[in-house]
């Protein structure tokens, strides 16, 4: 999952600030910082020494961000799939400093609060069919750990104690606790922390781009087939064993992989034929990001469960959430049975103060109805690139994209470990000395991923694709 690594020196030759964000920055020094990131910041999924100095990022104004040298960028990614509504959203921060002078902080085990109360009451209207309960957590891998221990559970109770296994897809990532990263389907995660948290089982992911050859021309007759090597999968497995299905409703790691049509139709008949849960991990797809509150709206099918977090805030404070069906929660409401499962911090006052403010401004802006109207411009604006030798598949929904990268476009040979271990690093370097922050996904084959906030239109969408042209065209 290379980033920008850079040297001190290209970190000094970056270009002219942006002007809007040198206002808003003038007369801020941050004096040695970057000395003190490589002594004592232990960076996530980060490179270390070898030069490698990670960029410093001190401001934000809508879709830009700004370094500690004072040059801006454009931020294609949302941070990271998070910043839907844009940077510098005061009311955001007055939210949160409301609430954090009325109350701070106070848990959720055995009491309540106010703002957590009614964010769930909004949630639950947002979502679709009887997922009504909502069980919060500080991000998305809680919300996915909490989702798969509430699925055992459930069916502990319910009298069915077999049932403990999840299914989930090739190079689908579902976070970093032990349970998410055991259905996480990334093999290089995986490895430095085996043995994990058992019952894990993989199908194929649906990116038509590699269907089989007896499919590749045929997308719903490929969802069909993908859909399913799930029911083999149980049947393999034994349905008695069988508790969940993690699936995204487009998938991240890989390239942003959306479904073919009928996919999660055939998916929903499956799970209900052999009593397995299906849960709709929309970390990412959540919130606006493909067009609707929740993704699975977008797609056509109810799940039992929703994970998800990122856009729920907008990034303003963590906060994630686990939305279970009526069904889920019955045995539960017998005032005996508890589900002994919690975060300190899940559903922290701040946060849900922060997210209420944040949906409203989902409504009052109209925000997915904004993606739904530009999603097709941002499409047609991306697959320009498609005249590019190094260009294989352009591919992705809503405001949710990927470039996937080949060796050789006519047979869709991909690279190499090590081309793609000197290519991508320099790629990601150039786009971000360029102006463009946005990710390469080396899970899976190479892409190039691109998720810019909701606030976005076609002016940025241009500005993107001017910028990946440049840096492509000379690869």
């Amino acid at each position: 999952m290379p980033g920008p690594s850079l040297t001190p020196e290209s970190r000094q030759a970056r270009s002219t600030p942006d002007e809007t964000l040198a206002g808003k920055m003038a007369g801020m020094e941050f004096p040695d910082l970057s000395a003190k990131a490589d002594r004592y910041l232990w960076g996530h999924f980060a490179r270390h020494g070898a030069g490698i100095s990670p960029p410093i990022i001190t401001g934000g104004e809508g879709v830009r961000i700004v370094d500690d040298r004072g040059k801006s960028y454009l931020d294609a990614l949302s941070g990271l799939f998070v910043v839907q509504v844009g940077y510098g959203r005061a009311e955001l921060a007055e939210a949160a400093a409301r609430q954090a002078r009325r109350l701070a902080y106070f848990p959720l085990w055995s009491y309540a609060t106010a703002p957590a109360i009614e964010l769930a009451e909004r949630i639950a209207h947002y979502a679709p069919g009887d997922l009504n309960r909502v069980f919060f957590t500080t991000g998305g891998g809680e919300a996915v750990e909490t989702a798969w221990k509430l699925a055992k559970q459930y069916f502990k109770l319910t009298g069915k104690p077999g049932k403990y296994k999840a299914i989930s897809r090739t190079v689908a990532y579902h976070g970093t606790p032990h349970g998410a990263l055991a259905i996480t389907g990334v093999p290089e995660y995986k490895a430095p922390f085996e043995p994990l948290t058992p019952g894990s089982v993989r199908v194929p992911n649906t990116n038509f781009y590699r269907a089989p050859e007896p499919l590749h021309n045929d997308a719903k007759a490929f969802g069909r087939w993908a859909a399913d090597r799930i029911a083999e999968a149980i049947d393999f497995e034994g349905p008695h064993t069988v508790a969940a299905v993690f699936l995204e409703p487009v998938q991240n790691a890989g390239g942003c992989i959306p479904p073919p049509p009928g996919y999660f139709e055939r998916v929903r008949e499956i799970c209900d034929h052999y009593d397995v849960l299906l849960v709709s991990d929309e970390v990412i797809c959540g919130f606006g990001r493909i067009g609707s509150m929740f993704a699975c709206d977008d797609f056509g099918y109810v799940p039992d469960m929703i994970t998800c977090a990122k856009g729920l805030t907008s990034g303003y404070a963590p906060l994630g959430a686990m939305i279970a069906s009526d069904r889920l929660f019955e045995p539960f409401g017998d005032g005996d049975t508890m589900f002994p499962h919690g975060y300190t911090f899940g559903g922290h006052p701040v946060s849900a103060a922060v997210a209420l403010a944040n949906l409203d401004i989902f409504e009052r802006e109209r925000l997915n109805d904004h993606v739904k109207h530009h999603a097709p411009k941002l499409r047609a604006t991306l697959e320009k690139l498609d005249d590019l030798p190094i260009v294989g598949d352009i591919r992705g929904e809503g405001y949710f994209y990927a470039i996937e990268l080949v060796k050789d476009k006519a047979s869709k040979e991909t690279f190499t470990a090590d081309e793609r271990r000197r290519l991508l690093p320099e790629l990601s370097a150039a786009l971000y000395d360029a102006g463009l922050y946005c990710r390469i996904d080396d899970r899976g084959d190479p892409a190039i991923q691109v998720a810019p906030p909701l606030i976005s239109g076609p002016a940025e969408f241009d500005a993107i694709e001017s910028i990946l042209r440049a840096v492509l065209s000379r690869r």
